[in-house]
């Protein structure tokens, strides 16, 4: 009993470093899934020179667009493709889906 006990402490607290681990690298930090026809989260907020990263989770192509043209634009996503930039200057980055163009979303890039 006691060890069962002490086995589940000791798998309690892996979970956990893992947890505090993912969050101190960034992972999945600055992610935008692209799920049912919708960019989420819809609105991100980044510092200068952070990487944002979009995940096609959808089984319809999709792309990433700049509407002022602030960032380079995707190629149609797959499924489970990703689409990466690095935030640029400070301000208010909005963006859309050419190929579904009500699909839209917005990035605000603070100074870092």
């Amino acid at each position: 009993m006691l060890f069962a006990i002490g086995f589940l402490s000791l798998i309690h607290f892996s979970f956990g470093q893992g947890d505090k681990e993912a969050g101190a690298n960034g992972a999945n930090k600055n992610q935008i899934v692209i799920k049912d026809f919708h960019f989420t989260p819809e609105t991100l907020t980044v510092k200068s020179g952070e990487k944002i990263t979009w995940v096609n989770r959808d089984e319809e192509p999709h792309t990433v667009v700049s509407v002022e043209k602030q960032f380079k634009k995707s190629s149609a996503l797959d499924t489970d493709q990703e689409f990466t930039i690095t935030a640029g200057a400070p301000g208010t980055y909005t963006y859309f889906c050419s190929v579904h163009p009500k699909m839209t979303g917005t990035i605000i890039v603070e100074k870092s």
